[in-house]
């Protein structure tokens, strides 16, 4: 199927042909022809298979078929919430892309920055807005947004809201938004909490599911290290030093523990960053803006925080911290291998994480390629499996040359 072929005005096949988009992708060409009927709906697909795109553009259509060349005040059509203030911006900067063609008009609001320019576009009036729960409440309740007009409401990364503890918040609104609204929700899993969510707010929904959250992406190539707990920051550091690593993200299971290993990596004169909740907005965009421009060569960075990290060309994701949820591991590593660009999955395995990694092979399925070639492993020896060193054939049978992966090719500075 082609984008031309989902009935989209003019004005939007024009801006994503600029974009380079030819065939949706699966979760695009299952979900834009339900939006389209007006219809509610659940999607769920993994991180990077095209979500935005997959409610922004047929919500536009809708918006700019009821709006067209309306004169009349603008009011708010279309809510799109979601946890973060780097999802939402990312968010906002899709509609502005596909939408550059109509004329509609968007604002993006969020926390930790002052609110007077937010307001001063509200009050100018809008179409859509895209906004983080707290500050969207905040000038709701000062009188400064109003959405008895909405058509559409999307909640994005349902998920993570409801591990943030926006669920209230998510609940206050719903109440806030009329009863014949259309509603999207969209998640990267669906755990329970989820479908019970969905069953409070949406009617009749159709659901959408693609990538199941068991699969892992084909070119992304996955190794596990079996190492000591008290090893980790030193093979983090022989990695990256040998293996001539940069364009990193490094997951933390916590954000003290992020901050010790930047710390840790700072010692040894490798420029890194961490991204967590306790940072400010700001301090985040700053971080995440460097990481992007190639400033910074490593990223550490908690689950949450790193839902708002969208970059085509990440080649390295390593799990320092092993996540106890299996699906966690799946969404990580597909952070890399993107856009059909190839990547490496680099997991460390402590004992006591052996439990987890047991349960993520559970779920994905796949023999990840377990590396015995460091000097740091179980002093009582890795666990049962077939051992293999880095410089083999990876998985799809293509060679490795002095150790180091196709994906290092393209990160030849040397950086430490």
């Amino acid at each position: 199927m082609l984008f031309e072929d989902l009935s989209l005005s003019k004005s939007i096949q024009k801006a994503v042909f600029e974009e380079g988009y030819l065939n949706p992708t699966p979760i695009q060409e299952q979900s834009i022809p339900i939006v389209l009927a007006g219809r509610d709906l659940i999607g769920c697909a993994q991180t990077g298979t095209g979500k935005t795109a997959a409610f922004a553009i047929p919500i536009i259509h809708q918006l700019h078929r009821i709006v067209g060349s309306s004169k009349k005040a603008k009011v708010i059509r279309a809510l799109i919430v979601t946890p973060t203030r780097e999802l939402a911006v990312q968010i906002g900067q899709s509609f502005e892309t596909y939408a550059k063609y109509t004329n509609l008009t968007q604002l993006t609001i969020f926390g930790g920055v002052s609110q007077n320019p937010q307001v001063d576009t509200l009050k100018n009036g809008i179409d859509i807005l895209v906004a983080t729960p707290g500050r969207l409440l905040d000038l709701q309740k000062q009188g400064f947004i109003d959405l008895d007009h909405l058509h559409t409401l999307v909640l994005d990364e349902a998920d993570q809201m409801l591990d943030m503890g926006f669920i209230n918040d998510v609940k206050k609104i719903v109440k806030l938004t009329p009863k014949n609204r259309q509603t999207l929700l969209f998640s990267a899993t669906m755990p329970i909490a989820i479908r019970e969510l969905a069953e409070m707010f949406l009617q009749d929904p159709a659901k959408v599911e693609v990538s199941p959250v068991s699969s892992t992406a084909e070119n992304v190539e996955q190794r596990v290290y079996f190492v000591e707990k008290t090893e980790k920051r030193n093979l983090l550091y022989h990695l990256i030093k040998n293996e001539d690593l940069s364009n990193v993200l490094v997951f933390s299971r916590t954000k003290h523990g992020a901050d010790n290993v930047v710390k840790a990596l700072r010692k040894k004169d490798i420029p890194a960053e961490a991204i967590h909740g306790d940072k400010s907005q700001n301090a985040r965009q700053r971080v995440l803006d460097a990481f992007k421009n190639k400033e910074v060569g490593v990223l550490v960075a908690t689950d949450i925080a790193a839902r708002g990290i969208d970059i085509d060309q990440l080649p390295f994701v390593i799990n320092f911290d092993l996540p106890n949820i299996p699906e966690t591991y799946v969404h990580r590593i597909g952070r890399t291998g993107r856009a059909g660009n190839g990547g490496i999955a680099i997991s460390f395995c402590s004992k006591d994480e052996e439990p987890y990694w047991k349960d993520i092979q559970k779920l994905i399925k796949v023999d990840v390629k377990i590396i015995t070639d460091h000097p740091y492993q179980w002093h009582s020896g890795a666990p049962e499996a077939t051992t293999e060193k880095p410089n083999n054939s990876n998985r799809s049978g293509g060679a490795h040359k002095s150790r180091k992966s196709n994906a290092s090719k393209q990160n030849k500075k040397r950086w430490y």
